[in-house]
């Protein structure tokens, strides 16, 4: 049996159901976590609010402003990564607290165990159950592939971040404009390539009603819409090039491995 990585759980002070039955489910495959305790949003400050989130640059890279769930959601993930950087772990688990197993966790370690090449963050679920495209993949072993999806797929609900990958992270992300998941994708600035291990075995818990907007939702939040056209335009691009640029890296070290 493979050695449990370090799992931490993000979860907010205010919700120790969600806490009770992450650990619930963990622990059914007798598996354990360490919780990370999430940065409530709305209990910010102005001045806390902008210790990393700029609003002017939030203007010049988005098309709305970030709600204060959203940023309180992007800190919590800067804590989760400084803790694996502190710490100088190899790599960790981190998990948001609306998870769901669908798979055994120990064949998921094993997989990553047996990755041959560098990673820095590997996607183990998707944003709402949603599918993407896939641009290029690789088998792991009988049952996982290394994936390289169109564009990184969106969602932090369940991610595995290496030690060089909490580090880049932490220097790409200082300064903040957009949601987290969201600039995970922006591949080209953080300079860390996204993967996915695919099959899933963590799937996003839909019964759970969202964080992130019960803690501070705006009302009537202005979308500024030909920006964001311009944005994607702009984007879309970007990320065709970068993500060519991940495959063929990938593809390069796959052959020197074997």
């Amino acid at each position: 049996m493979t050695d449990q990585p370090p799992i931490f759980l993000i979860n907010l002070d205010q919700s120790p159901d969600r806490l009770e039955k992450s650990v619930s489910r963990l622990a059914e495959q007798n598996l354990s976590c360490e919780r990370i305790s999430g940065i409530y949003g709305k209990t910010l400050s102005d001045i806390e609010l902008i210790k990393n989130y700029q609003p002017l640059l939030n203007r010049k890279l988005f098309y709305r402003p970030l709600t204060k769930g959203e940023i309180g959601c992007y800190m919590s993930h800067r804590k989760a990564w400084k803790t694996i950087v502190d710490r100088k772990l190899p790599y960790a688990i981190v998990l948001e607290d609306d998870f769901r197993l669908t798979g055994d966790l120990q064949n998921v370690f094993a997989a990553i165990d047996k990755i041959k090449v560098p990673w820095q963050l590997l996607k183990l679920s998707a944003y709402q159950k949603r599918t993407r495209s896939i641009a290029f993949s690789c088998p792991i072993d009988t049952t996982f592939n290394l994936v390289v999806h169109k564009k990184a797929m969106t969602g932090c609900c369940a991610q595995a971040i290496s030690y060089e990958g909490a580090k880049a992270l932490l220097a790409a992300t200082e300064h903040f404009a957009r949601p987290v998941d969201t600039d995970l994708q922006h591949v080209w600035e953080t300079k860390v390539p996204v993967y996915s291990l695919m099959p899933y075995y963590i799937e996003q818990d839909l019964d759970f009603a969202s964080d992130i907007e019960a803690a501070s939702s705006q009302d009537n939040i202005k979308k500024r819409f030909f920006k964001r056209k311009r944005l994607q335009i702009k984007e879309k691009l970007l990320n065709k090039k970068a993500t060519a640029k991940i495959i063929n890296s990938l593809i390069e070290q796959v052959n020197q491995s074997t």
